[in-house]
């Protein structure tokens, strides 16, 4: 892909601009205490171009090097943000918050240090630059935190479509642009900037999602993020949970909810300083009856956050998570049975378990102002069984015999090294940043007859009911070897050019057997036969791409970016038997490219927006059709659907009233609205009748507004959410099959109120979700927890209270 002699001089040429020097500005001087003239330490120092670039020393002293006109920001904890643009050597003072804020205060304020939060140019060792980007301000959604309640927390993601089918937040399933949202498989997905996934390239499945409460922010980069974080067409998702700060003081937090449906759920987090040692530290439990029968679940969720600084320029972090939990699963419908009784369920003996362990050590390194490094090493051992009784008719009734069992057993680990440096290219700033990935993966898929009771017994029961149908027994061995890097070159002052690379080598193997048993009517025997495979797929490509960014005055820019993508064909695709439908055999990976050209900014606080337009090609898509077996059945059929163009608009403005109505501080007061119009259409296909079909998962109106009003320690939100029907199949079937499976996903719409109070050191949060109480669904799941129609929750209340010490 793309190997040209053209493309390999860009490339060098590429590698060797960053090295030709020249120098910057100089700044220097000291920070004092506006009040008590005390030199100030620890001051973090941004830049608007390249972010974080000096913390003062310990006499208050900062020296670094930046373009003369660039805007700099200081900000440590309990003092107001200073905004300026610098003489060459100049004394900074800074303004000393009151101690008893009201949190309606806090909030004002953090308005003006969480801007210095948005991925701009340059965050950390990452280059955004040119880029479709949000981040998503957790503490400032006003969502119900409790149950990751995902159309809350992404309310003002532009385009996201939601899976939301149970009243926990068990599971992340979000997709966007025509990808399907099932546990997020189309984004990578990170927590603290490490892969999180099952395995990111056999099977890229989020089970784990940190609890909201725990979240700092949430960072999203849409289709471009293909060049340092994985070759998605989704983009990147990373989890930034809160991190303790230099001289931490120790600060607990507890807070417990109850909701409807028996919902329990605690978090208790602590968090402090020792010296040069920071940690971070909470535990989460979730418990519930779910608002089905037969949907019990109990989760449990740890996590442990290190870090030792080792001077000035170098720390040293590390994480621990594990998560597991038990839950009962309801089963899946078909329209007819959603029709009688969205809620009712027929399975009683299907279960659902995961273990998650994840750990991650990073260092981090400053060379100088110019040059800083990144070296994580992850990794992850994991636990997910399936057990149930399934069968293509939804609505059949459970036989008690065994239950179809699927056991996946996931060992990975990585090590990712990142390098940025500040430069000046032909009397320019300039950046670029060059890393490497080493992934391995050493997976293990089981499938075969637990037992014929009704209990969580996730034991393979093979001697018991050696002639059940659906056996076999994989290893995947899979390797992943990238290197990549971009680089930021400024034409001028405002404009500049990110051209950015991603070399690949993958290989991915599946080693294994399965059992192909034919029986005759009265259940004789008649054929076993054990099949064994050997399939190994290795691939070296290129991935390119190039950004480009345009700054106005008053906050304003306008950017585009061009990416390529691929994705990989998973484990799923390949060797899983599911009775509600059949896989290709020959089925092959996916890749295309995207586009994205948009208009955002600030303007003066009155109101932010981002407002741009996008085409994804999605090439070799994979999908379903609807095929005629030999045995005279109907079935959905997993296979290369053909190519697609998806379109559209993402847009969202922020409006403060506030500001605009001449409101005083102790009020908040903003709306927003959320609008993205998509269209698609498959412009090729070897399968008759998908050509000039809609694509699926691709709503074409998806709307959210909100409004959220406050004064003093009380805050309200009030949100809207609709989105129009979409298809679930590349034949855009309206009708359902026996399944559930194919059909179409009817439009609707939900309302949800949200209000919070404080008090001193407790805060009590309320809401009802679903106030209308509106029947709907948004996933036809292919197999668990279907396969079938999965009802969304009907009107549901919570509360919480929180005590912070």
């Amino acid at each position: 892909m793309m190997t040209s002699k053209v493309y390999y001089k860009l490339l060098l040429v590429f590698l060797v601009l960053p090295f030709i020097i020249t120098s910057q500005t100089i700044f220097s001087g000291y920070i004092i205490d506006e009040q008590t003239n005390e030199k100030i330490s620890g001051v973090n120092i941004y830049s608007k171009s390249a972010g974080l670039i000096e913390v003062s020393d310990d006499n208050g002293y900062y020296s670094f090097e930046a373009n003369k006109d660039d805007l700099i920001s200081f900000y440590i904890e309990n003092y107001s943000v200073y905004e300026t643009k610098l003489s060459q050597n100049e004394t900074v003072y800074l303004k000393p918050l009151i101690e008893n804020l009201d949190e309606i205060e806090i909030i004002a304020r953090n308005e003006k240090i969480f801007s210095l939060q948005r991925l701009n140019s340059v965050e950390g060792t990452s280059i955004y630059e040119g880029k479709k980007s949000e981040v998503v301000l957790v503490d400032q959604s006003m969502a119900n935190l409790a149950s990751n309640n995902s159309r809350q927390i992404y309310s003002q993601v532009a385009g996201l479509n939601i899976f939301q089918n149970d009243d926990a937040g068990l599971q992340l399933n979000i997709g966007g642009r025509g990808l399907d949202p099932n546990r997020s498989s189309n984004f990578n997905t990170r927590q603290n900037s490490y892969d999180i996934s099952a395995d990111v390239l056999g099977y890229p499945e989020s089970y784990y999602t940190p609890p909201s409460e725990s979240l700092s922010n949430i960072q999203i980069v849409r289709g471009a993020a293909s060049l340092q974080y994985g070759t998605q067409f989704g983009g990147l998702v990373n989890f930034i949970i809160k991190e303790p700060k230099q001289n931490q003081k120790e600060e607990f937090i507890i807070r417990n909810s109850l909701g409807s449906n028996n919902l329990y759920t605690n978090f208790t987090s602590y968090k402090g300083s020792n010296n040069k040692f920071r940690y971070y530290t909470y535990f989460n439990f979730k418990q519930g009856d779910g608002f089905r029968k037969n949907s019990y679940f109990n989760s449990k969720n740890f996590f442990i956050k290190t870090i030792y600084d080792i001077d000035k320029k170098s720390k040293l972090s590390f994480d621990l998570t594990y998560f597991t939990y038990l839950t009962q699963q309801a089963g899946g419908l078909n329209d007819q049975m959603f029709s009688n009784d969205p809620f009712q369920s027929n399975r009683a003996r299907n279960w659902f378990n995961v273990d998650w362990l994840l750990y991650n050590l990073r260092f981090d390194h400053d060379f100088d102002l110019k040059k800083s490094l990144t070296i994580s090493f992850f990794g992850l051992n994991a636990v997910r069984n399936a057990l149930g009784f399934r069968v293509n008719r939804v609505d059949q009734i459970d036989s008690n015999g065994p239950r179809d069992l699927i056991s996946g057993d996931f060992n990975n680990f990585g090590l990712e090294t990142k390098f940025l440096n500040n430069y000046n290219l032909f009397n320019k700033n300039a950046i670029f940043v060059l890393g490497s990935k080493l992934y391995f993966a050493t997976n293990y898929s089981k499938q075969g007859p637990g037992s014929d009771l009704s209990n969580a017994d996730f034991t393979f029961y093979n001697d018991n009911f050696p002639t059940y149908s659906n056996q076999s027994d994989y290893k995947y061995p899979n390797k992943n070897i990238s290197f990549f890097g971009e680089n930021i070159i400024n034409i001028s002052d405002n404009v500049s050019v990110t051209p950015g690379f991603r070399l690949e080598y993958i290989n991915t193997k599946a080693r294994g057997k399965f059992e192909r048993i034919v029986q005759d009517a009265a259940q004789n025997v008649i054929q076993h036969d054990t099949i064994q495979e050997n399939r190994s797929n290795e691939r070296l490509f290129l991935l390119s791409g190039v950004g480009i960014s345009k700054k106005f005055k008053n906050d304003i820019e306008l950017y585009a970016n061009f990416s390529q993508n691929y994705r990989s064909v998973t484990f799923a695709d390949i060797s899983t038997v599911n009775p509600a439908y059949a896989i290709d055999p020959e089925i092959s990976d996916e890749n295309g490219y995207t586009i994205d050209m948009g208009l955002r900014g600030n303007y003066n606080n009155y109101f932010s927006f981002d407002a741009n337009i996008f085409h994804l090609a999605y090439n070799n898509r994979i999908g379903f059709v609807q095929r005629l077996f030999d045995d005279g059945n109907v079935k959905a059929y997993r296979t290369n659907t053909g190519d697609a163009n998806i379109y559209g608009l993402e847009s969202l403005i922020d409006i403060n009233l506030r500001k605009i109505l001449g409101l005083n501080s102790t009020y908040i007061f903003n709306t927003f609205l959320n609008f993205s119009l998509i269209d698609s259409k498959y412009i090729s296909s070897d399968e008759p009748g998908v050509e000039g079909k809609e694509v699926e998962f691709v709503p074409k109106y998806n709307i959210k507004y909100g409004i959220k009003f406050g004064y003093k320690n009380f805050t309200s939100y009030l949100q809207y959410s609709f989105l129009s029907s979409q298809f679930s199949d590349s034949s855009n079937s309206l009708e359902s099959n026996l399944s559930g499976v194919i059909g179409q996903i009817p439009a609707y719409d939900i309302l949800d109120l949200s209000m919070n109070y404080k008090f001193g050191k407790i805060k009590l949060e309320t809401g009802v979700n679903n106030i209308l109480n509106n029947f709907y669904f948004t996933r036809r799941a292919t197999g668990y927890p279907g396969p079938g129609i999965i009802p969304s929750p009907p009107r549901n209340f919570y509360l919480t209270l929180q005590y912070k010490f």
